[in-house]
């Protein structure tokens, strides 16, 4: 069974109720405690936006953030700080295009105190002016690309190349070969992967790949990976690396089983992690991933999470809500030291962020380091393994602490 089944009470739950027609015709959802705070509401009240991917390839991972930010809210009163929150939701879908339009209403429009969230790293880097002209907090909660100028910038979440860069000395020492790399072409499939390749030729490590270079597969439209597959079975590949999530990861890993390399080993960032896992079946057994979190982490932060989480959900956490639960946790201190030293404004919640310290975390305790504000953390090595009727991504070993 799931180590971390629910034995805690749970607390008063609080509901939440759409903004209004005008807002979901926009494709927004709107969750509201009270009306307004900071620079656009009342005293009492903090306004924060989140955008997601709540549609296309990566909905799973951005109804994951929502859902994470949301339990912190659900489980503390609907209160970030003392302050009452109207948390409004909008949806990124499939990356630029869609996100900037949703990010745009949220500041300028909504007036909000704090952005959070996002799942793609190009939908971050086509966000950014936005926020930074209005000089408004952006708390990231998904992987993140490097950024120059990052006073208003934040991720609870890691850097985009950090998973890859984690796992390459474990599969140089476990790999008796050389070793395929492929991922999806776009940004950030670019920084996952160099991530891995970077680290793995640092070690000493070969790649199959008969270019030496990554294998890209167009995104989002590649659903066949079968021709990808046939390609790496003529390689003298020993292992595979990739990283790909959402519906991407599902069809991955059922061809992958089903194919000529079933019998190679596949390491991962992200394939197995979250809904998918479930979807994925048994093809997933024995896939090793890198992650910054597991379920199964004993520790007493994680042990409430991972009751809540399930209580709610009945799956286990999982990164993605992990890294936007903390994005609510950072917000809820951040917010009480900033009332503290006098007004609660968009820059003042800035500050106060910067100044917070140690985070207690389901993934550990971890802070933000000064050169990228991105956490420094623990990394883990991860198995699909069977637990108890269903498969589980079972933490096996720390691997690395990286951050900057």
């Amino acid at each position: 069974m799931f180590p971390f089944a629910p034995t805690v009470p749970r607390r008063r739950r609080v509901r939440f109720s759409p903004a209004g027609a005008a807002a979901l015709a926009l494709g927004l959802a709107a969750v509201t405690g009270c009306s307004g705070g900071g620079s656009g509401s009342s005293d009492d009240t903090v306004k924060i936006g989140l955008v997601a991917s709540l549609s296309g390839t990566y909905e799973p991972v951005g109804t994951e953030l929502r859902d994470g930010f949301k339990l912190y809210l659900d489980t503390h009163n609907n209160k970030l700080g003392g302050r009452e929150v109207e948390l409004i939701v909008a949806d990124e879908g499939d990356g630029p295009p869609t996100a900037v339009p949703a990010a745009t209403k949220l500041v300028k429009k909504d007036k909000v105190d704090v952005l959070t969230g996002l799942v793609g790293g190009g939908s971050v880097n086509a966000v950014l002016p936005l926020t930074q002209q209005a000089k408004i907090p952006f708390l990231g909660s998904n992987a993140r690309p490097p950024v120059k100028d990052i006073e208003y910038v934040w991720t609870t979440s890691f850097l985009s190349d950090e998973p890859g860069k984690a796992i390459a000395p474990y599969i140089k020492e476990k790999v008796d070969g050389p070793v395929y790399a492929i991922g999806p072409d776009y940004q950030g499939g670019h920084d996952e992967l160099r991530g891995f390749t970077d680290e793995f030729k640092r070690v000493n490590g070969e790649l199959a790949n008969p270019d030496g270079k990554t294998t890209w597969t167009p995104f989002p439209k590649t659903t066949n990976f079968m021709p990808y597959f046939a390609e790496i079975a003529k390689t003298d590949a020993k292992a595979v690396y990739c990283f790909y999530a959402g519906k991407a990861a599902i069809d991955f890993a059922k061809q992958y089983a089903q194919s000529d390399i079933a019998d190679i080993p596949l390491y991962t960032a992200f394939v197995t992690e979250g809904s998918v896992l479930q979807a994925q079946g048994p093809a997933a057994k024995d896939i090793y991933s890198v992650l910054n979190y597991a379920a199964d982490l004993d520790n007493e932060a994680n042990r409430t999470f991972a009751a809540d989480w399930t209580a709610e959900h009945d799956t286990q956490p999982t990164t993605y809500a992990m890294a936007s639960y903390d994005a609510a946790a950072v917000l809820d201190k951040a917010i009480a030291d900033a009332a503290k030293d006098g007004d609660v404004t968009p820059q003042t919640i800035n500050k106060a962020i910067a100044g917070l310290g140690q985070i207690d975390s389901p993934r550990g305790a971890w802070e933000f380091g000064d050169k990228a504000h991105s956490p420094v953390q623990t990394w883990y090595l991860r198995q699909v393994r069977p637990d108890g009727s269903k498969l589980a991504n079972v933490m096996v070993q720390d691997l690395a602490t990286l951050g900057s």
